[in-house]
């Protein structure tokens, strides 16, 4: 097997490790069952949702648990169900791959899909016993049932493991009772089925309950008004109350206080499946977009032809190109680590855990990125359609709003932000990424005489791979210089995470575009890939702007003196490209190629 052979990546081993292009998995590496998927999933899209958007933006709740309905009928809500259980038991790509395109109809249909077939049905997938498998998960994989997830609380949001609901032993030790409320519940109003977060007496860790639901017989639990929301409006979310449910003992998922283990966790698999659900989003923003630039005319001219679009359409699309990149680089890890795990004699559910577990650090990165450019790329496309984008009568508006809360949910972006770097720093502590060395060896090389040999950078990329290498170095710089001063108080310095996870993450981002393109241009020819090269090279550029201001902001707020004279002279040094792209002629380019093709087309 082809993944045992190769030295996998750990988790946020791209910092300190090389990375090969022809070792990263890309789009156009999907298999002819992925590319059939893809045709099947996005057929179903156009069909099912796109054509009744209406509908969905008009707060129809029963259209959303129809086409729910629908998705489990055609076998979408169990790609990632074990055949066992009655599911597919597709790869994690094919997983993210019918996420990805499922999710660009409508923000409510998306949100039902995720919450249903991530936190709704995952948990008993990795956590549950067999018995507790065979009895729920073939159900949730068919749509005869629908999953929620009971975690966020009035008073514990962020701080999930502060929720106050409570589950209490019955005297005879057969059942709990759970008395609480839950909030913000994605499918509450059509769910059979919630994974219920409780604390048990004083534990110091939450526990999860597998609770069913039937409103013919509530068992204690009453459900709030609909909320009325920004966006996602056809998504079901209420309030769940609940007053002494009784629950079997043997509907407690895991252990006793394993509770806030299985929220992190799921969360994991939620963050890159919410990044990949915001892909075809941004392909679809991008197309509309451009469609209807090149039909608006002023002055005479296709708008599309004007300098400040064509700004915004490469903007849009290298955005996009880099989300798609990373995005499938990542579910490509996760599925050779499950695969790497399996061979070694771990069952499938401690393979998957653990599997997702090794890039969490890559799950919180993708998360953040791309719910962010999704933002962006809605609020482009508002800009391009003008006044009108601002009309209920164009999709701009209802994208714009859908987008809204993808830096909200499965974390925030600002603590997504935060976990990223605290989980680098805690797997260099444990010694599964070697931070310290590198470090070190940034530091003698600050200390040491600058090479003023000019390289040669006649091969593709040449410049750009040595401008990744940099950043890197950038990065174990400014983090380096943090960590010692503060050690393990670093975490209370919520600035700085933030700005060095901004660096960690256009690290990944641009490398991650760039290796995509390199290892098409080998086999498929430089030339087809012209616009792809322009679009990592445009990409990398702001990456590069971002490290530095972000570097720059870190480096003068910790480090005084001669230190940091030093650091900031050794920033600019790994900042410093020696030719620079032409920024105005690669948008021109990328711009040109969506406008003659009409849509986003890599």
């Amino acid at each position: 097997m082809a993944t045992e052979e190769k030295d996998i990546l750990r988790g946020g081993q791209f910092l300190v490790k090389e990375t090969n292009c022809e070792d990263v998995f890309t789009p156009e590496d999907f298999s002819e069952e992925q590319n059939m998927m893809k045709e099947s999933v996005m057929e179903f899209n156009d069909r099912e949702i796109i054509a009744h958007k209406a509908r969905f933006e008009a707060k129809d709740y029963a259209l959303t648990e129809e086409v729910m309905r629908k998705a489990g009928e055609m076998g979408f809500l169990s790609v990632a169900v074990p055949e066992a259980y009655g599911g597919m038991g597709m790869g994690f790509v094919s997983t993210v791959l019918t996420c990805d395109y499922i999710s660009s109809g409508t923000g409510s249909f998306s949100t039902a899909f995720g919450a249903h077939t991530g936190i709704g049905t995952m948990p008993i997938t990795l956590y549950g016993t067999e018995e507790q498998k065979q009895k729920y998960v073939p159900k949730l994989a068919s749509g005869e049932w629908f999953g929620a997830y009971c975690l966020t609380e009035p008073g514990a949001g962020s701080d999930a493991n502060s929720g106050k609901t409570t589950a209490e032993l019955s005297a005879d030790g057969k059942s709990y009772k759970i008395n609480g409320q839950k909030m913000w519940i994605s499918n509450a109003g059509f769910c059979s089925l919630m994974i219920v977060f409780a604390r048990i007496e004083d534990d110091k860790n939450i526990t999860g309950f597998i609770v069913e639901y039937d409103d013919e017989n509530p068992n204690g639990i009453t459900l709030g008004e609909e909320e009325h929301k920004l966006g996602i409006r056809a998504s079901s979310t209420r309030q769940v109350f609940f007053n002494d449910t009784v629950v079997p003992v043997e509907n407690m998922l895991a252990g006793r206080g394993e509770g806030f283990k299985i929220a992190m966790n799921a969360l994991n698999v939620g963050r890159i499946k919410l990044a990949a659900a915001c892909l075809d989003s941004q392909r679809r923003i991008l197309t509309t977009a451009v469609e209807y630039a090149t039909e608006r005319k002023q002055f005479k001219t296709p708008i599309a032809d004007f300098g400040a679009i064509k700004t915004k359409l490469a903007e849009m699309a290298a955005n996009a190109y880099a989300g798609e990149s990373a995005t499938y680089r990542a579910a490509k890890n996760i599925e050779d680590r499950i695969a790497m795990r399996e061979a070694a004699g771990n069952t499938h559910q401690e393979a998957e855990l653990k599997g997702v577990e090794e890039y969490a650090i890559e799950c919180s990165i993708l998360k953040v990125a791309v719910s962010e450019d999704v933002q962006a790329s809605a609020d482009e496309g508002i800009q391009i359609f003008g006044g009108m984008g601002f009309s209920e009568d164009t999709p701009m508006e209802a994208a714009w709003r859908d987008a809204r809360i993808a830096r909200i949910y499965e974390g925030t972006n600002e603590i997504n932000r935060m976990l990223c770097v605290g989980m680098l720093v805690k797997k260099a502590m444990k010694g599964h990424v070697d931070l310290l060395g590198p470090a070190q060896k940034v530091q003698e090389e600050l200390m040491g005489i600058p090479s003023f040999e000019t390289p040669d950078y006649s091969e593709l990329f040449s410049e750009e791979k040595a401008m990744i290498a940099k950043l890197k170095k950038a990065f174990l710089m400014v983090a380096g210089g943090a960590v010692q001063k503060f050690g393990p108080q670093l975490e209370e310095h919520q600035q700085l995470l933030i700005a060095a996870a901004d660096i960690l993450i256009e690290i990944y981002m641009a490398e991650s575009a760039i290796l995509r393109t390199e290892k098409n241009a080998k086999r498929f020819g430089e030339d087809t890939q012209s616009a792809q090269i322009a679009m990592a090279k445009l990409y990398l550029y702001h990456a590069v702007d971002i490290v530095e201001e972000k570097g720059k902001e870190s480096i003068i707020s910790f480090a005084e003196g001669d230190e940091q004279r030093m650091m900031l002279m050794g920033l600019k040094r790994f900042t410093k490209y020696t030719n620079y792209p032409d920024i105005v002629d690669l948008r021109i380019e990328i711009a040109e190629k969506v406008k003659a093709e009409k849509k986003y087309c890599f």
